[in-house]
This record gives C-alpha cells, sequence and structure tokens, in this order.
C-alpha cells in the first residue's frame, strides 16, 4: 500500500475552536472549525483530513477559499496568500451519525421500558476526520475549545470541565474550558441522560463515573475508589501530577473497543467499567480494576506524551498494560497480580508469537488503513508489556522508575519515538537499553533456550521457537537468563554458551516469568524440576510456568504431548488457583486428540475429574467464611473440571442451584458454569428462557455469563437459532457479536455450523464490522477452533481470496499456519496420547 503524506509536514495546527450542532433524531450534525495554524515553507496549498463530510465553505484569512476533496480523505484547500507563517482557516461542515460505533455514533439502551440514547465519539485512530475537518494526525498536538449544541435536559461530557452553559431557542449550549494541547484521537464528548457517582483525589482531581440510568448506583462505587487510588498512586509513581483538573470515566451500552483513553473523559463498555455487588464475580472485579489502572496510565503514556506516528502504537498499548499491573498490585496486594499477569499476558504473548508470520512489536504503518492491523493485543498489548516487564527487571525497579521520570519531565505535551524512552532509561541505569531493546521489538516471535547438563558443564543455545509450519530462521536475540544459579551469565546474546563448574539444583531459568522466553530443559534437569514442584520446593510462579511452557513445547514439536500427563502427576496436590488455571489449559491441550476416539475422550474425562477431586472434595459449591479469594476463584476451576468428567453429583448440584435460585443471584464465579451445565444438558425452553434474560437484563455481567451458558447448547435447531440470534441487534448487540462467534465456534457441537454461518453470512459481516478493529477476529478465531484437513482446505478456499484487503492479510496467512501446524500435531502426538489414556 501506498505511503500516505502527513499533512503535518505543510500545516501545523495550533488551535481548533470547534462549534458544533448535535440534531440526534435527525441523526445529523452540523458545524464551523476556526483552526489557527502554521503554513510551512513550499507549500502552495494546504490539506486537512474530511472523510464522510459534506464542506460548504472555507475561508482563509477571512477570504473565501478554493476547496476540493481528494483521494486519502483530503481537503485541498488553495488560496492566493498561502504564505509562510500564521493563518486562520474557517471550515463549515455538515455530516451523518451513524451506527459504526467510530466517529460520532449513538448508543442505545431502555430505561424504564422506554427506549433512550446516548451520543458518543470514538476517534481512535483516525475518525476525528469523520466529525469535523483537521489533521488527524497524532503528532499534530493543539489546543481545543469546543462548544456544543444539544437538546435540553441531557448531561454533555467532554475532555475538560464546562466553561459556560445556556439555553438558546430551546436547545442547550455548552462551552468547554480549553484543553491542553493535545492529539486529535483524544478528543471526546458524550451526551444524554446519565447518573454519577463522585470523589477527589488528595490532590484534588475530581473524578467521575457516569452510567445510563439503567445502571443500579452502587454499581458505580468500586470504579470510583480504583479510579482515585490509581490516579494518586500514579502521581506519585511518576512524580508528574495527573494533567488535567477532572477525570470522567463513562460506561457506554454500545462500544467497540474495551476502552478509549480520550484525555480526561475515559469510555468504557459498561462490562469494563462496572461492577454491580448483586452480579459482579471477583475476576470481572480484578479485570474492571485493570482497565481502570491501564487508562489511567495512558492519561501520562499516550496523552501528555504521545507517539509522533502509528509505528509506535506499541509503546502507548504495552506501557499501559504493564501499568495496569503495577498499579493493581500496588492498591490490592492480595490478588497477586504477577500471578495474572502470567496466566494472562504471557499466554497471549508465547501463543501468538510462535506462528510463523505474526507481526514484530514495532512495525511500520504507511497509510491509515492499515493502523486497524496492528491493533493484535498479543503482540502490542502483551508481548509489548512482557518486554518492558523484561527491562524493569534487568534494569531494577528504580531506575526504571527514575527513567520514566525524566521522560515525562523532557516530553510533556509533545511527541516522541521509542528511543526517547530508552535515553531516558539508559541514563538512570547506566545500561544500553537501546541495543537490548532492539532485537527483541524489531523482530517477531521469541526464542526456546535449550538446556543440557553433562557432568560440571552446562551448554546454553537459543533458537527461534515456532508452532506450525515455517521458514528457516537465524533470529537471536539478548536473552536475560534469570536464572536460579550465579554461575549463569546474565545475558546470552549468542547462539551458543557453555558454562563450566558446578552448578546448584534444581535450575532454573527466567525465574519469576520475567522475560520473554521459555526453556526447554535436558531430561534430568527437568526431572530434578519436576520432583521440585510434587514437593512444593518451587514458587507459585515458577510452577505455573514450568507447566505452560511444556504445552508450549508440546505444540511445538519439542515435547511429546503424551509427557502432559506424566506431568500433570506432580500436581495433584496443587491449591494455587492460578496454578490449576495452567492445569485446565494443559487438559484442554488434550482434548484435541480424542474427538474421535469416545474411549479415549472418555477415559480423559475421568482423568480430569480425578485431578481436581481432592480440591472439589476441599471446596465444595459454596463459600466458606472468611475464606481467600483465591479459593472463591478456584471454585469455579474446579468445578468445571469436574464438570467435564461428567460427575453426575455436580451435574445435579448445578440443575439443583439453577432451579432454586434467580439466574443474577447465582454465585458470580459459578453462574456461567452452572448455566452451561443446564444447557447442555438441557432442553429448547432452558434456551429460550435465558435468551429471554439476555435480551431484558441490564446487568453486562450477567448478559456475559449467559451468552458463555447458553452457547453451550447441544441441539442442533437451537444451535441454528442462536446464530441468527447474532444478527438480530435488538437482542445481541454489534460488540458483543465476536464474543457469542468465538464461543459457539469452539464448541464441539456446534463448530461445524459456525463455520458455515461464518461463510454464509460474510457479507453481513463485512456490512456490520468491515470498518472495525474487531473484522479480522472472524479469520482469528475460525483458525483457532478449526481442527481436520477439511476445515483447512475450506478455509484457504474461502479465505485466500480475501488476503488483497489489508486488514485481513496477516491474520488469513497465521490462521492457514495454526490450522497446518495443529493438524500436524494431531497426526504426531494423538496416537500416543490415545494409546496411554487407553491404559489408565
Amino acid at each position: 500500500m501506498q505511503t500516505v503524506k502527513r499533512l503535518i509536514d505543510q500545516f501545523i495546527p495550533g488551535n481548533y475552536n470547534l462549534s458544533i450542532n448535535l440534531q440526534r433524531e435527525q441523526r445529523t450534525f452540523s458545524g464551523i472549525v476556526t483552526i489557527k495554524g502554521a503554513v510551512q515553507p513550499g507549500s502552495s496549498s494546504i490539506s486537512l483530513h474530511a472523510k464522510l463530510l459534506d464542506v460548504e465553505s472555507v475561508t482563509f484569512d477571512g477570504k473565501d477559499a478554493q476547496f476540493s476533496l481528494q483521494e486519502d480523505d483530503e481537503l485541498r484547500i488553495t488560496h492566493d496568500d498561502m504564505s509562510v507563517g500564521n493563518h486562520i482557516i474557517v471550515v463549515a461542515f455538515s455530516g451523518t451519525i451513524t451506527d459504526a460505533m467510530h466517529g460520532l455514533y449513538p448508543c442505545y439502551y431502555q430505561h424504564d421500558g422506554v427506549k433512550k440514547e446516548l451520543l458518543a465519539t470514538q476517534f481512535e485512530s483516525h475518525y476525528a476526520r469523520e466529525v469535523f475537518p483537521c489533521i488527524d494526525e497524532p503528532a499534530a498536538k493543539a489546543t481545543f475549545d469546543v462548544t456544543l449544541t444539544t437538546e435540553p435536559d441531557v448531561t454533555v461530557l467532554g475532555n475538560m470541565p464546562v466553561k459556560k452553559q445556556s439555553e438558546e431557542n430551546g436547545l442547550l449550549v455548552t462551552t468547554f474550558n480549553t484543553t491542553p494541547r493535545m492529539s486529535v484521537y483524544l478528543l471526546a464528548w458524550v451526551v444524554g441522560e446519565l447518573h454519577r457517582k463522585t470523589a477527589e483525589t488528595k490532590q484534588g482531581v475530581e473524578v467521575n463515573i457516569w452510567a445510563t440510568p439503567a445502571q443500579p448506583a452502587n454499581s458505580l462505587d468500586f470504579a470510583l475508589d480504583i479510579a482515585v487510588r490509581t490516579i494518586e498512586f500514579y502521581d506519585e509513581y511518576f512524580d508528574t501530577p495527573y494533567p488535567l483538573p477532572k477525570s470522567d470515566h463513562v460506561a457506554l451500552p454500545d462500544f467497540s473497543n474495551g476502552a478509549m483513553e480520550n484525555w480526561g473523559l475515559i469510555t468504557y463498555r459498561e462490562t469494563t467499567l462496572l461492577a454491580d455487588p448483586r452480579t459482579a464475580s471477583i475476576s470481572s472485579k480484578q479485570y474492571v480494576a485493570l482497565v481502570i489502572a491501564h487508562e489511567l496510565a495512558h492519561q501520562w503514556f499516550g496523552n501528555l506524551v504521545t507517539m509522533k506516528w502509528w509505528n509506535n502504537l506499541w509503546l502507548n498499548e504495552s506501557f499501559a498494560t504493564l501499568m495496569e499491573y503495577i498499579a493493581i498490585d500496588h492498591l490490592q496486594p492480595s490478588w497477586n497480580m504477577w500471578l495474572d499477569f502470567s496466566t494472562n499476558e504471557s499466554i497471549l504473548a508465547l501463543r501468538r508469537d510462535s506462528i510463523d508470520g505474526v507481526q514484530s512489536v514495532q512495525i511500520d504503518v504507511n497509510h491509515p488503513d492499515e493502523i486497524g492491523t496492528i491493533f493484535d493485543g498479543a503482540i502490542v498489548y502483551a508481548k509489548g508489556a512482557r518486554l518492558l516487564r523484561m527491562l524493569q527487571n534487568y534494569i531494577g525497579d528504580k531506575a526504571f522508575q527514575q527513567g520514566l521520570k525524566q521522560y515525562f519531565k523532557a516530553h510533556a505535551y509533545a511527541n516522541t519515538e521509542a528511543d526517547d524512552l530508552w535515553n531516558a532509561l539508559s541514563q538512570s541505569s547506566g545500561k544500553d537499553i537501546q541495543t537490548l531493546m532492539h532485537a527483541w521489538l524489531s523482530q517477531p516471535g521469541y526464542p526456546v533456550l535449550h538446556v543440557n547438563r553433562d557432568a560440571d558443564t552446562v551448554t546454553l543455545s537459543q533458537e527461534q521457537f515456532f508452532v506450525g509450519p515455517h521458514e528457516p530462521s537465524n533470529r537471536l536475540w539478548p536473552i536475560p537468563l534469570n536464572a536460579s544459579a550465579a554461575e549463569i551469565p546474565e545475558l546470552l546474546s549468542d547462539k551458543t554458551a557453555i558454562v563450566k563448574g558446578t552448578v546448584d539444583s534444581p535450575l532454573l531459568f527466567n525465574v519469576g516469568d520475567t522475560a520473554h522466553f521459555i526453556t526447554h530443559y535436558d531430561s534430568s534437569t527437568l526431572s530434578e524440576l519436576v520432583q521440585s514442584v510434587a514437593s512444593g520446593e518451587v514458587t507459585t510462579i515458577d510452577r505455573l510456568q514450568l507447566l505452560h511452557e511444556a504445552t508450549l513445547l508440546a505444540r511445538g514439536g519439542i515435547l511429546p504431548s503424551v509427557d502432559l500427563l506424566k506431568l500433570l502427576t506432580a500436581y495433584e496436590h496443587e491449591t494455587s488457583e492460578h496454578v490449576w488455571t495452567i492445569i485446565f489449559i494443559a487438559l484442554g491441550e488434550l482434548r484435541k486428540f480424542v474427538e474421535d476416539d469416545s474411549v479415549a475422550e472418555k477415559k480423559l474425562r475421568a482423568l480430569s475429574a480425578s485431578i481436581a477431586k481432592e480440591e472439589y472434595e476441599r471446596l465444595g459449591w459454596t463459600a466458606k467464611p472468611g475464606e481467600s479469594e483465591e479459593d472463591t476463584k478456584l471454585r469455579g476451576t474446579i468445578i468445571s473440571l469436574t464438570l467435564y468428567g461428567e460427575n453426575k453429583d455436580a451435574i445435579k448440584k448445578a440443575q439443583e442451584i439453577y432451579d432454586a435460585t434467580a439466574v443474577e443471584d447465582i454465585d458470580g464465579e459459578l453462574r456461567p458454569l452452572i448455566i452451561s451445565s443446564v444447557t447442555r444438558h438441557g432442553d429448547e425452553k432452558v434456551v429460550s428462557d435465558l435468551l429471554s434474560l439476555y435480551t431484558s437484563t441490564h446487568s453486562s455481567d450477567l448478559r456475559q455469563d449467559i451468552a458463555i451458558g447458553i452457547t453451550s447448547t447441544r441441539i442442533p435447531e437451537q444451535i441454528d437459532r442462536l446464530l441468527e440470534t447474532m444478527k438480530n441487534s435488538h437482542i445481541v448487540r454489534p460488540q458483543d457479536v465476536t464474543r457469542w462467534f468465538v464461543y459457539l465456534i469452539r464448541g464441539r457441537e456446534s463448530r461445524e455450523k459456525t463455520w458455515t454461518w461464518l461463510r454464509d453470512n460474510w457479507q453481513w459481516v463485512f456490512d456490520t464490522f468491515g470498518s472495525d478493529k474487531s473484522y479480522d477476529d472472524y479469520p482469528r478465531y475460525s483458525a483457532s477452533a478449526l481442527s481436520t484437513q477439511t476445515h483447512l482446505d475450506e478455509y484457504k478456499k474461502f479465505f485466500n481470496p480475501k488476503k488483497d484487503n489489508i486488514a485481513l492479510k496477516r491474520v488469513i496467512t497465521m490462521g492457514i499456519s495454526e490450522i497446518e501446524g495443529r493438524l500436524e500435531l494431531i497426526e504426531r502426538d494423538g496416537p500416543a496420547v490415545r494409546s496411554a489414556l487407553h491404559d489408565l
């Protein structure tokens, strides 16, 4: 794709005075924007970004100017006096409010049986141009004076506090205070009927949590507490005060992303901000806390200091992902957030990053249409965060924190590149950060470290780790080894290294899971580690890391998958919820081998229940007085394994709880499991009742749990019904369709029908999501579930012709590799796994 020209090279905006009249019922808007800025040398014309707008007039320094709409969303402006220096451009324009969930769009909800709407904006990455003419580039920072004219009797929120508000001719006119210098993609407003909870930080920043009146007031309390304490934590950690006088957080009924860090006006899905005490589980509260901390980190890293161009998007997102864990670990130490980091971000990153064709963290962006393709959460967010965590561990938290303080002080209200951060961290640590990080950021993938011990010698070697077919690779990385033995060097930068001398046992690498590589130990070293796991001598994070890396090594053909069965026996007395998450994953890895062997499948189910039995008997179905939050969460994992094991008493108990309890009152940690079990063993009425509740409830937590459970149905007609329901936006909001699709295509009984549905309804998918970042989720998640040669052939036939779409090209190529790798794994390891299960 051609490289788009940067409009800031010919005109640098300094201030936008934007006045917009929102006609919600007519689905239109009109406005005037006055832009003060500087024409750059060599410019015979200037261009602004404008897309899907009707431009009515343009003046240049008060005189009519010629204008035309060009390709790449350019509004080209010419005038006889296009001299270098400061000028004023005034553009009158109008546009349409659409349901696309970017630009300016409506959010739908019901309150007391009445249909209502909000209006909201979503400008990242390049959608501000759909609402007003501007230079829609992150480096084009300016100040903004915004005035909105709306219907009366509504709440009007913007980036800054309200400066003036009055009624004129029956309409509400709201003017906001001038913003700091900021990128246009961070501008935002929300208009409609809202209620709030409010508090102040110790430094006097007003913090507000907003939601529609359909949401109960007490669902805002948890977010308010987390938001206030997080701002206070960041103020101290960054040694840089929160830059604005207020921090608004708004739960939107319709929102494509999880959340958006608009400066001073953060927008969220309801499920990522609200925590109703009646329905919210501990897990959902932890998720809400992480999202809030992520978005607040952006108020400094991304908003105060912003990337120059989208190729450094990773810097914003990776940093915010790391900081969310640092913040919540500080605020809620009992949650053990670094264990969560290892069971969430590490798993996402290591699995995605092992497929040939994956993008590197830092990637060139030549055209705005490519921006959506780089929002790969497993790479830009999770892997990037792991690399920054690796860097933090490498230089120490004190130097890391000091470097950030220098970075913010040097670049506040400006734009940067990655090297600016590396320079600050190099100064604070005295280490060469740029050299360390370059290989990790510019190269896709990661290394597997091979460890071989022989008498008094340890031989280390590295190579790129792959799952599935791949091209040969000679890539090397500077690996911080983080070994348990002092005799092992700090870094391995070469292909191999030999360490002479006696090394203490057990020998463990990447202690604490703080670096982005996996380790393949020789059989004797692995045996020592397994014995240490069984005897409880290894830390929780190292136990879960050892098992998860074994699942990856099996996927990659380095370990036989049947070895997972042997390894699991070392974890039979495990009590950590986080380790049990990995045990659950390891058992799940074996399921693909037994789908066509009923005897082996029955044995695997029995094994799952057997492994969980000790904890099942300890925990039971109800929380005990004073039990830890970890046990409360663990109960869900243990009962899930027991239900998969077809334990008749457990199935009966799930049904009893469902029959005796209102769905919204079932324990939030168990609710999706109970709904799934009842649906799986129930009839059409169960599906109908749940679908009715899904439609009527205002609780995002309850809707999510119902979606997980209802998609477990085994009844073919009900699967067809659910697939068609996904297209009904009155029942399933467009933002939730991907989630329903994933649940259904990963279901064994619903996979074929869902795969067929996707191909038959691709035009609808394109029409609905073609301009959304979720568009590539459909080939991505299809590939994660398909597992036969027929599936592979069908996938290639259907998706290969769509590779000319830049938004889909990479994900389709990786999808083919992923399916091929799965087929290869099933053929290679399936016989041994099934044989071992038969012998149990």
